[in-house]
């Protein structure tokens, strides 16, 4: 296809046929947008990239800035789903004591969402003057987020049944009233790892405990492959590996206006675009370097 198009350029550069040249130049795009999406799959070797993602956003330190940044967060991760047509699911909304979110868990389902969404695993920090300070002053803020694969039927995670504590509750979100007034959402807590899921978005207490146990599987899966990676680090100090609970990348609204990704540098002035979703640049980057 690149030799066509070489020839095709050529003849219409020799003609003087601008409209040709156009068509050329849109093809070309596609093609290299081609492969630069193959390229990226090749990346994407890893038993779980295929699979589906579950995704939890916590509110760091900071109160109300923090839980607004979290619901920015947010946002930004469902805008960039709608580009990439993957389709999203709340399972856990908690909501800020004044504004914003302080925890809220999501799904997303789509080709190789996991191993696209994997990139963003880390802490983010937003830099700006407060709209919640009187005194607009300038105020630093983070919040987490973590990335786990969607356990299918082909990976098997046994869990105990004596390991697990169940505790229902009634939902804080919005739900309807029937949610509201029965102890329908569910709280799991497995106590070797101490890991605690919740799900409250689904009417029934048996939903919610199914989607539960799902996100548990998800995160003991993720939490025993860390391990393995940590032993492999022991042995390959420059193994490239996701860590979480460092800071991965800031996002400056003052004195100056730019999204800079500490781990490959990557930096982008349009803040704007970033938070509104556009974030396959900072991924790719991350993925291929």
């Amino acid at each position: 296809m690149l030799k066509d198009l070489r020839i095709l350029i050529d003849m219409a550069i020799e003609e003087d046929d601008k409209d040709t040249v156009k068509e050329v130049e849109r093809d070309l795009s596609a093609l290299k947008s081609s492969i630069r999406d193959e390229e990226l799959k090749m990346m994407l070797s890893e038993e779980v990239d295929s699979c589906n993602a579950i995704v939890t956003i916590h509110a760091g330190a900071g109160g109300t800035e923090a839980q607004d940044w979290t619901e920015m967060l947010l946002r930004m991760y469902l805008r960039w789903s709608e580009r990439k047509e993957y389709t999203t699911g709340i399972i856990d909304f908690q909501p800020g004591d004044e504004a914003g979110v302080k925890s809220v868990t999501f799904t997303l389902e789509g080709e190789y969402a996991y191993g696209y969404a994997k990139a963003e695993a880390g802490i983010h920090r937003l830099v700006r003057i407060s709209p919640f300070d009187t005194g607009r002053r300038r105020h630093t803020s983070f919040a987490s987020v973590f990335v786990y694969p969607e356990i299918n039927n082909d990976i098997i995670v046994e869990i105990d049944e004596k390991d697990l504590r169940i505790d229902t509750y009634r939902s804080t979100g919005a739900g309807g009233q029937h949610v509201n007034k029965t102890d329908s959402a569910v709280r799991i807590t497995h106590v070797p790892s101490g890991i605690v899921v919740q799900c409250q978005n689904e009417r029934s207490q048996h939903k919610n405990k199914a989607v539960a146990m799902k996100v548990l599987k998800s995160r003991l899966y993720e939490m025993r492959r860390q391990e393995e990676d940590e032993k492999l680090r022991a042995m390959d100090k420059s193994k490239k590996t996701i860590a979480f609970g460092s800071q991965i990348r800031s996002y400056i609204l003052h004195p100056y206006r730019m999204v800079k990704d500490h781990r490959t540098d990557l930096e982008v002035g349009n803040v704007n675009r970033v938070l509104d979703g556009d974030i396959d640049d900072f991924i790719e980057a991350y993925l291929i370097g």
